[in-house]
C-alpha cells in the first residue's frame, strides 16, 4: 500500500530525508520511530503530497504521490501532530465540510459521518463546538474527519502527544478497531511504549536515514528479554539478559544502585545508533 524508492528531500544545504526505501503492506500497522529532526514528519509530508521530494519516488496503493496526485491523495487520511480543527465550528460541521472538500455526494457524506461518529464514541457531541471538547475528543474528532472519505491508508503523525496516559490508550483501542477494519495505518510517536503495543512492524529513523526495520519482538530479542540499569559515576550502565534468572543473580552480585526492567524497543533504538528516541 505504501512504497518509496530512493526517497530523498533537501532544504537548501540540510538533507532531511536520505533515500528511504520502504515497503508497507495492505492492513499492516508500521511504526516509524526516531528522534525530533530524525524526518519522520518530512516522510508523511512527502507520502500526503503537503511536499515535493527532491529526489526518487513514492506511491500509495499503486498511485505515483506527484505524477498521479490526485489519485494517491485520494488513497489516505492524515491526521497530523497539530489540532487543526475550526474550533468555532462543531463536530459534525468540521467533518462535514472535510467532506464537502472531498466531493462526497451528500446522501453518502451523512452516512459516513453518522457512522464515524458511532465509531469513535462522538455521536452525543455532534453539535459540540471544537472549542468546549477536551485534547482527547478533539484527537478522536480529527481520526474520525480523516476517515471521512474511506481512505484505505491513514497516516498517524504524533497522535496522542500531550494526552494523559489513560486517554493515550483509549486512543489506542481505536487504532487497533481502525486497523482491524482493513485499513493500513503508517504511525510516528515518542511513545515508544506505544510503538510496541500497537505495531507489526518498526522502522528506525536517525538523521534522514532508515537505520533498520523488523518486528518489534525481533529487535528486542537480539538483546535478551531482561535488562539492569546500573548507576556507576553519575552514569547509567545497561546490562542485558536473556532471562529474568539470570539478571537476577546479577542483581544479587551487584553493590551499587540498579533497576531491573523488560528490554524496550529504546534499548534497541539505543544499541543501533547510540542515540535515545526521547
Amino acid at each position: 500500500m505504501i512504497r518509496t524508492e530512493n526517497l530523498c528531500k533537501s532544504y537548501q544545504r540540510h538533507e532531511a530525508l536520505k533515500g528511504l526505501c520502504l515497503q508497507v503492506g495492505r492492513g499492516e500497522l508500521f511504526a516509524y520511530l526516531g528522534p525530533n529532526g530524525a524526518g519522520k514528519t518530512t516522510t508523511i509530508r512527502l507520502l500526503t503530497g503537503l511536499s515535493r521530494p527532491t529526489a526518487g519516488n513514492a506511491y500509495l496503493n499503486g498511485f505515483h504521490v506527484v505524477r498521479q496526485s490526485l489519485r494517491a491523495k485520494r488513497q489516505c487520511g492524515l491526521v497530523p501532530q497539530a489540532i487543526n480543527l475550526d474550533q468555532e465550528l462543531s463536530v459534525f460541521e468540521n467533518l462535514d465540510i472535510h467532506g464537502r472538500l472531498f466531493d462526497i455526494p451528500r446522501g453518502e457524506r451523512l452516512e459516513n459521518i453518522n457512522r464515524l461518529l458511532d465509531y469513535v464514541g462522538l455521536q452525543d457531541r455532534r453539535a459540540t463546538p471544537i472549542k468546549m471538547l477536551s485534547g482527547g475528543l478533539k484527537r478522536r474528532v480529527m481520526i474520525a474527519r480523516a476517515l471521512v472519505q474511506n481512505p484505505r491508508i491513514l497516516f498517524l503523525d504524533e497522535p496522542t502527544v500531550g494526552l494523559d496516559a489513560q486517554i493515550r490508550r483509549r486512543i489506542w483501542a481505536l487504532i487497533k478497531k481502525i486497523q482491524r477494519d482493513g485499513t493500513t495505518i503508517f504511525l510516528t510517536t515518542h511513545y515508544i511504549e506505544e510503538a510496541d503495543f500497537l505495531a507489526d512492524r518498526v522502522a528506525f529513523l536517525d538523521k534522514g536515514e532508515m537505520v533498520a526495520v523488523d518486528k518489534p519482538p525481533v529487535f528486542k530479542g537480539r538483546l535478551g528479554e531482561w535488562a539492569i540499569d546500573v548507576m556507576k559515576n553519575d552514569l547509567v550502565e545497561t546490562v542485558f539478559f536473556a532471562n529474568r534468572q539470570e539478571a537476577e543473580k546479577f542483581g544479587a552480585n551487584e553493590k551499587g544502585s540498579f533497576t531491573l526492567r523488560r528490554v524496550s524497543l529504546e534499548d534497541a533504538y539505543l544499541a543501533l545508533t547510540g542515540r535515545k528516541i526521547s
